[in-house]
């Protein structure tokens, strides 16, 4: 796996200019099309603007238009040092960690990092299929009284995970069949063996078209053969030992951002790329007004 460390982070973008030079290059790795030339042509960067114009109409191109950076007063070498935060830890980084490191306010920093996450959500994945787990859990809520299904102002959420790939969790309203069976259709490819607890949601698995093998946990029994639920078990236990040591406490409003961030990391764990330059191929895309992105480049 490449290794790409802090030094050679600030090597790489010593400053906004930097910054920007990558994320030209970046959006219109073909070259800049001027609309009003018709064609591809040669683009100077302007001073003190992020900005670069056709060297022959004087039309100006803005790389970071329809990014997160767009209209952002923070500096860009501010942006890409919280990617490479969040990239580059198992565990997470939190605003407030930020905010000490730039020197910004914790507002900035909040808001820097729930940007940055709600672009790692990754819907348009491929479907489930082999050997998949699917279990439950529950996470934040009044640290006293009841523990568990049920307990007050904890958040349910689903999760799948295919061995040896990858996890997808979800914020559900409840763990009912009529919630979880849904989203095992949409998401896991029929004739999949399904692995799961003795919770009765599941127990219409087989009709669903799927060969299921359920795990008493009740009974003491956490592995049996090729049955277990260790796979998600284990990506819920780095969560909240994330969520616990880095954030503290995670609304209900926003925990989707935080579950799409560390599913994100966990299904990239084996890119041979550093994590950055991953990160780095989302948040740099641009998108409309409707979420669609909008990549730079020469048109078709």
């Amino acid at each position: 796996m490449e290794r790409y460390t802090v030094q050679a982070f600030r090597k790489d973008f010593p400053d906004d200019d930097a910054c920007l030079e990558w994320l030209k290059n970046h959006l219109y790795p073909e070259g800049i099309f001027c609309g009003k030339c018709g064609k591809v042509t040669r683009h100077y960067k302007l001073t003190n603007r992020r900005a670069y114009s056709c060297d022959l109409c004087g039309s100006h191109v803005y790389p970071t238009a329809g990014t997160i950076f767009h209209k952002s007063c923070t500096p860009l070498t501010s942006w890409f040092y919280a990617v490479y935060l969040m990239s580059s830890t198992r565990c997470g980084v939190s605003a407030k960690q930020l905010q000490r490191e730039l020197g910004v306010t914790y507002k900035t920093a909040w808001r820097m990092f729930h940007q940055i996450r709600k672009l790692l959500r990754e819907d348009e994945s491929g479907p489930f299929s082999g050997s998949v787990e699917m279990d439950e859990t529950y996470i934040g809520g009044k640290r006293h009284g009841k523990r568990g299904r049920g307990a007050e102002g904890k958040t349910a959420v689903a999760g799948i995970a295919e061995r040896e790939g990858r996890v997808l969790a979800r914020v559900v309203p409840d763990v009912k069949a009529r919630t979880l069976l849904p989203i095992m259709k949409a998401k896991v490819l029929p004739r999949s063996t399904v692995y799961t607890d003795e919770m009765g949601s599941y127990q219409g698995t087989r009709r669903q078209g799927y060969t299921h093998h359920r795990v008493h946990h009740a009974q003491q029994v956490y592995v049996l053969g090729d049955a277990h639920t260790n796979t998600i078990e284990n990506f819920w236990s780095q969560l909240k030992r994330s969520l616990d040591g880095t954030h503290h406490a995670v609304s209900a409003k926003y925990l989707q951002r935080y579950l799409d961030e560390f599913s994100f990391r966990y299904n990239h764990r084996r890119d041979l790329r550093h994590m950055f330059r991953t990160w780095m191929a989302l948040v740099c895309r641009r998108a409309d007004q409707t979420g669609h992105p909008l990549w730079g480049g020469t048109p078709s």
